[in-house]
């Protein structure tokens, strides 16, 4: 079922697209704290990409996407035709910056394709596009739907600090980067759909958030194999775990006390989000679509009491394609 709904999804793509109360490390009976409390389908969506009368660089686009962030991908899918390609376009810049990080060894090749971006953007907004395939998507993007370039320049800025080696001071500054990446992105899209609404503006701000916060969970059994921790050190310090614990994959109850505190932070985020509802338009609510992949990770972090290794936690989940399908069609977030 779910299968055929992810090729419906993709099917839907092609034809129509154009060319904070209570402290950190109290728990709750094991439950995710509430702001109350505190005060696949890959091989349908692989069609995507070998489909005739698409443009190349669309193309492109879709498929870095839809390798590097499915899940992404899959809610692009689900909007609007007229913004559909714009998001594709963003998603793939968005992507492009954060594969940056990984991909060197060395911190100035990594400012080296941090300033390519950066000039690509300049480049952009005086109508002259580098000849590659996700600027030249984006200049598409931003002529269709006058894109603010803050948003862009915020990415870039944030995705260069982060190339240092260091694990985040307190969970202040990984909120931070977060609304300067995720909530930027949201933002953009926004535009595309054409937003402009303050209440969907403080959504889409904690949905990055959160966005953020379970991204750097997600990720953290993959930096701790290569003997890194980017965790906040404030959390860790508060229930005196110490970065090696994470590398050598510790089962302690304080260790997974770190992660209930981060998990919980962001159900808070999510929950504020969706607090906004109802004076956020509906013509806003394909723009935050993602809420569904987030609150599917925490259920499942919450289910294997907040174990980061847990095997579950790392692999797809075959009805997000139909999970996300019911949400859009419920008009919800």
């Amino acid at each position: 079922m779910a299968a055929t709904v992810a090729a419906a999804m993709v099917g839907r793509g092609l034809r129509s697209a154009p060319c904070s109360g209570q402290p950190p490390g109290s728990r709750a009976g094991g439950r995710l704290l509430s702001p109350v409390m505190c005060g696949g389908g890959a091989p349908a969506v692989a069609a995507a990409s070998s489909l005739p009368g698409r443009a190349e660089e669309e193309r492109y686009c879709m498929e870095l996407v839809r390798k590097r962030d499915y899940e992404g991908f899959l809610c692009s899918l689900l909007l609007p035709a007229e913004s559909r390609s714009s998001v594709f376009a963003l998603r793939a810049f968005n992507v492009e910056l954060a594969q940056i990080k990984d991909a060197v060894t060395q911190k100035t090749i990594g400012l080296m394709r941090i300033e390519f971006w950066r000039k690509a953007v300049e480049d952009i907004y005086r109508d002259h596009a580098p000849q590659q395939p996700v600027a030249k998507e984006l200049w598409k993007a931003i002529k269709r739907q006058h894109l603010t370039k803050k948003w862009l320049m915020n990415i870039i800025n944030e995705r260069e600090k982060n190339l240092d080696d260091r694990a985040y001071r307190n969970i202040n500054e990984l909120e931070t980067y977060a609304e300067n990446t995720q909530s930027s992105l949201l933002y953009l899209t926004l535009e595309t759909l054409g937003v402009k609404d303050i209440h969907s503006d403080h959504a889409a701000s904690h949905i990055g958030k959160a966005q953020g916060i379970v991204t750097c969970l997600r990720a953290t059994p993959y930096h701790a194999s290569k003997g890194k921790v980017f965790l906040p050190m404030d959390i860790c310090m508060l229930h005196n775990v110490s970065q090696e614990d994470f590398i050598r994959h510790k089962q302690e109850q304080k260790v997974k006390d770190v992660i209930y505190d981060l998990a919980s932070q962001a159900h808070v985020h999510l929950e504020h989000a969706r607090s906004f509802r109802k004076n956020v338009p509906r013509k806003a609510f394909p723009a935050f679509l993602y809420t569904v992949a987030l609150e599917d990770y925490l259920n499942k972090i919450q289910k294997v009491d907040f174990n980061i290794y847990h095997p579950s936690l790392h692999r797809k989940n075959p009805l997000l394609p139909l999970q996300l399908y019911i949400r859009s069609w419920k008009k919800a977030y």
